[in-house]
């Protein structure tokens, strides 16, 4: 089994590392469902992680997959960046306002992100018509499809899951994240028979701050936690690992 970890941060993706994790998808701000990270997070991760994969998540802004000129003008020198500080691989995903792939616009990242893998990310979940959309990667040389079988998580999607990991008949890695953890992966495995797992094993890590202003929230209506925030535990990574 391959397991990639989503790593929020440069610690979540050294504690990956640690323990025994094969790939990281490096991004920020999970509760957007993942932004691009800094190019100093970039640079750090690919200087410490030597025996880890290292994916860079390019995803200009949270919300939707249709992108404006000026969002995929970004998303391509981010690439360009990525390729240039050593990376392994991206991963990235843009669909029409029809909710189908954007197969010009998807080419072009392709293109530029080449010789690294391509992951087209969980935009797949809210496409129009997956196994239409199945085929259309394929044909664009991407390596993986990032899914949760286009309900919540992927255990829900497990059965829809396995239709994807069949019909694909090995021309692409069909690889389920979202909702995964160590009580429900090897009943996912035994259903998908998928044979990469993508999660991010987080958990709340308490901040040392002893003053909090009530008043003031930085989360939004989403109330974050204003003193902690989430890091992928080695603890929770190695017992998943070790299930395999």
């Amino acid at each position: 089994m391959i397991i990639e970890i989503c790593a929020n941060s440069l610690q979540s993706a050294l504690n990956a590392q640690k323990a025994g994790a094969n790939r990281v998808e490096l991004c920020s701000s999970l509760f957007e469902g993942g932004t691009t990270p800094s190019a100093a997070t970039i640079q750090l991760a690919r200087k410490h992680l030597t025996q880890t994969k290292l994916f860079v998540l390019i995803r200009p802004r949270g919300g939707d997959f249709c992108y404006s000129d000026v969002e995929m003008e970004v998303m391509l020198a981010d690439i360009q960046f990525v390729k240039q500080a050593g990376a392994d691989g991206v991963v990235l995903g843009v669909l029409k306002s029809d909710g189908q792939v954007d197969i010009e616009r998807t080419q072009q990242l392709v293109a530029v992100a080449k010789p690294m893998q391509v992951t087209f990310h969980r935009a797949f979940d809210v496409c129009s018509n997956p196994f239409e959309a199945l085929e259309q990667i394929i044909d664009m040389d991407i390596q993986r499809i990032l899914t949760s079988g286009q309900e919540q998580t992927a255990f829900s999607g497990a059965n829809f899951i396995q239709q994807l990991v069949e019909k694909s008949s090995g021309r692409i890695i069909i690889m389920p994240g979202a909702g995964i953890h160590k009580e429900n992966i090897a009943t996912l495995q035994q259903i998908t028979h998928a044979t990469e797992f993508h999660l991010s094993a987080k958990e709340l890590v308490h901040s040392p701050m002893t003053f909090q202003n009530e008043k003031v929230c930085f989360g939004g209506k989403i109330n974050l936690p204003e003193l902690g925030y989430f890091e992928s535990s080695i603890k929770k990574m190695q017992e998943l690992i070790n299930k395999f």
